[in-house]
């Protein structure tokens, strides 16, 4: 295990798992005193602080929330997750994240996004990938070798996407099993995930599937398929009755947006076992793009508004990645928490920023990290004083065809390569609405005296 932490910090931390998993209700508590001891340089204080009110107070709705997964979770797929977060990914991670960061000069990540394939065995509208069809995969000796330099820098957290990444099932737990001290998660639309695979998991224990769902039924099978929603609803309830640590994803858009962020929907996450929620905006990318879907300002501050207020009243962990920017310090790609690699190799700074002008067959990982468009994302970021506006692309898309064009980088979409202009032009006018809205939003969550509208919590610790 290469998170350079010394042997006595690593064998405290699984000390420290196991006990609270044996006993959680009582050893919850300790749990904060002793990563507080731990942490003797104090670099994670903060967490520390916000941990504290939870960790003490049995009705606090986190306190219930981590106390119910110990219940609902197989304790030794529990006890595997929690070391890779934690010791490896985590506390011995970024010791070695930093280390190389002033090093090097330049972005390490947190976490690794990559493609096994382009191949996908549903056609969803207003996706990208679907132009695609299978035409493009990395081979299982290209991903292995990512993960062994990641590693090296202090990455040990690793999410597929697609395509389907499910299309590459045996491939995926065979990385699993060759790197048992990394953590690995799956954006998948959920329709391959059988008892067979389910089996797989529980021998491996550190894989965790994001399952894709757009709503309710009607919103999901219009966008992703007539049965799909039904085909999701079994494999859900297949993880959850064989006590396996999942969670949703979810794209919202003008058209579900009003489902995704109510109450009912909230609940039904909860009631299928999700125990997170990554939200995602829609974003027009690529030739078959419905700058359509894209949401109103009035959409997304409803969403803003959504989902604070269930941070404090349901227990399922939430992250918005454009809404939660003050959070993370404005934008998180370019390798600043995460990076993506997509299924021909090229290393891109964001899942949906597709440009690059390094690919894995030609370049290694700090390389990539370490030219001009990854540069210019360091340099650049956060793009915006104000974290509400995070993005270069749909909150600055002028930021983004100076980084792009700067750096000489080139669309990496093989069939119709889209120049940066365009592509940002489709979000120009979405920018400009947004910028007032997302303005008030900030200035009454910084010091707007008297103001009772949303300020700005901690997801980890929103209680």
């Amino acid at each position: 295990m290469k998170t350079h932490l010394n042997c006595l910090q690593v064998l405290a931390l699984d000390i420290i798992i196991a006990t609270v998993l044996r006993s959680p209700v009582k050893n919850f508590a300790r749990l904060v005193n002793w990563a507080e001891r731990i942490d003797r340089d104090k670099k994670y204080a903060h967490i520390v602080r916000g941990l504290r009110p939870v960790a003490t107070d049995p009705d606090n709705l986190w306190n219930q929330y981590i106390i119910g997964l110990c219940k609902d979770i197989d304790r030794k797929e529990l006890k595997a997750i929690l070391h890779n977060f934690a010791v490896n990914a985590s506390f011995g991670g970024k010791v070695r994240q930093e280390a190389c960061k002033a090093k090097y000069g330049c972005n390490i990540p947190w976490a690794v996004l990559m493609d096994p394939t382009s191949a996908c065995n549903l056609k969803c509208i207003g996706c990208w990938a679907a132009e695609y069809g299978n035409k493009m995969n990395m081979s299982y000796e290209e991903l292995d070798s990512i993960i062994n330099q990641a590693n090296d820098l202090g990455t040990f957290l690793f999410l597929y996407s697609g395509g389907e990444p499910m299309m590459r099932k045996d491939d995926i737990i065979r990385l699993c099993r060759a790197h048992p001290d990394c953590q690995f998660m799956a954006f998948t639309n959920g329709t391959l995930i059988d008892e067979a695979f389910i089996e797989e998991m529980k021998k491996v224990r550190n894989f965790i599937p994001t399952i894709s769902v757009e709503g309710f039924e009607k919103e999901t099978d219009a966008r992703r398929g007539k049965g799909t929603y039904a085909k999701v609803e079994r494999a859900m309830k297949l993880l959850r009755d064989n006590k396996q640590f999942f969670g949703v994803s979810c794209c919202y858009t003008s058209q579900n947006v009003e489902a995704i962020g109510s109450e009912k929907y909230f609940d039904q996450m909860i009631a299928w076992g999700a125990k997170y929620c990554w939200l995602f905006t829609y974003i027009p990318i690529g030739k078959d793009a419905v700058p359509e879907l894209m949401v109103s300002p009035e959409q997304r501050k409803y969403m803003y508004d959504q989902v604070r207020a269930f941070r404090k009243t349901k227990p399922i962990f939430t992250m918005d990645f454009w809404n939660d920017g003050e959070f993370t310090h404005g934008c998180i790609a370019g390798g600043k928490s995460y990076l993506h690699i997509n299924a021909n190799g090229d290393y891109e700074p964001c899942a949906f920023i597709h440009y690059s002008n390094y690919n894995v067959r030609e370049h290694t990982l700090l390389e990539a990290l370490q030219s001009p468009l990854f540069k210019a994302y360091q340099n650049g970021q956060p793009w915006n004083e104000n974290h509400l506006r995070p993005c270069p692309l749909l909150d600055n898309p002028e930021k983004l065809v100076q980084a792009v064009e700067g750096s000489g980088a080139k669309s990496t979409d093989m069939q119709y390569p889209e120049d940066v202009r365009v592509l940002t032009g489709k979000c120009v006018n979405a920018a400009a609405k947004w910028a007032p809205v997302a303005d008030e939003l900030w200035a009454c969550s910084h010091g707007c005296k008297g103001c009772e509208k949303a300020r700005g919590k901690s997801p980890a610790a929103s209680a």
